[in-house]
């Protein structure tokens, strides 16, 4: 690789097109971690009974929950440690329930070679496939391989 503004990146410059991805199921646990951190006691989250009666017909979890699985997915795999966000645009189109089983998928649309930026485009599907978020990305990778 030249010397480029990926030098030195854990990973590396990832190519235009990459892909990753990340699964795992929704839990009640995850509401009240999301709220130890935010105080976000929204009573669609946390009463069972009134979020039943309402347009979401159950329990969901914060946008945060749902939106943070693409932390990781940025953070571990692509662009890789290192990675941080500079900017998104997320549009949230289907509420994501307890017990729901979703999958974060980020796929790289543009790289910088002179500075560690990607812009990314973003989703999040449920169990059923059916989209739940969707946007694109902008991220920067810290140079952490020190010699």
């Amino acid at each position: 690789m030249s010397n480029n503004g990926w030098t030195n990146t854990i990973a590396g410059m990832p190519k235009e097109g990459a892909v990753a991805t990340r699964t795992r199921t929704t839990t009640f646990r995850d509401i009240e971690l999301f709220t130890e951190i935010t105080e976000d006691r929204n009573p669609l989250h946390y009463d069972r009974a009134l979020a039943e009666k309402s347009i979401f017909k159950g329990l969901i979890v914060q946008g945060g929950v749902t939106s943070g699985l693409l932390n990781a997915v940025v953070a571990e795999d692509l662009p890789g440690p290192g990675s941080v966000f500079l900017g998104m645009e997320l549009k949230f189109s289907k509420a994501v329930y307890v017990d729901d089983t979703i999958t974060a998928t980020v796929k790289v649309a543009t790289v910088r070679e002179d500075k560690p930026i990607c812009t990314l485009d973003v989703k999040i599907e449920n169990q059923n496939g059916e989209v739940c978020l969707e946007g694109t990305a902008t991220t920067f990778t810290a140079a952490l391989k020190f010699e």
